[in-house]
């Protein structure tokens, strides 16, 4: 009993390096640049053990997919905890700003993969990549409707896309150029934006 409870849990945490393995090799490397075996590597999993959890790789970029979701869902958990919403955007913009480093290396890992994805051929997997960013927009729009602002220019669903839009173009921008300091100049932007909202 114990040998098999022992099995299914090493397993388990296989698949979960592979999964954070994907998630990393992606964004750094893209889908079409990145094999099973680079991914295999990253995990230190032997390659033929990727076949036994994951069949294509497609089902690999799902798995990125999936802790880009589970990453979002941890930062936005710890973030609804904060009382104000307002507070809750601006750790948000905080965290972006942390990951400066990786978005001027790298762009922003949904934010490319799903770029990527929506210029392939086959399309299946651009609308998966595209609900991460949507949940994002939903989460965000929920802090600006808590926030209570009136007027034609608060609707929440638009703040929240001008917010979302403005992390991706820091992104793509500080990328292109090799430069963490535009996502500090332009975090920087948002929080004024933000604080300006009445």
């Amino acid at each position: 009993m114990t040998n098999s409870v022992d099995r299914r849990v090493r397993a388990s945490q296989k698949r979960r390096r592979l999964m954070a393995a994907a998630a990393r090799v992606l964004h750094e490397q893209g889908v079409e640049r990145t094999t099973l075996a680079d991914i295999a590597r990253e995990a230190e999993v032997p390659v033929g053990n990727v076949y036994y959890y994951f069949k294509t790789k497609d089902e690999l970029v799902r798995a990125a997919l999936a802790e880009h979701t589970a990453h979002l869902d941890e930062l936005t958990g710890r973030l609804d905890e904060l009382a104000d919403p307002r507070d809750r955007l601006k750790g948000l913009i905080a965290a972006w700003v942390e990951q400066r480093d990786v978005a001027a290396r790298f762009g922003c890992p949904t934010g490319t993969l799903a770029a990527e994805l929506g210029k392939r051929a086959d399309g299946t997997l651009d609308a998966e990549a595209g609900a991460v960013i949507r949940r994002l927009l939903e989460w965000a729009a929920r802090q600006f409707r808590e926030l209570g602002l009136s007027g034609p220019d608060t609707e929440p669903d638009d703040l929240a896309l001008t917010l979302v839009a403005g992390y991706q173009g820091m992104s793509l921008l500080a990328h292109a150029l090799r430069d963490p300091d535009v996502t500090t100049r332009e975090g920087a932007r948002l929080l004024h934006w933000l604080d300006g909202l009445n």
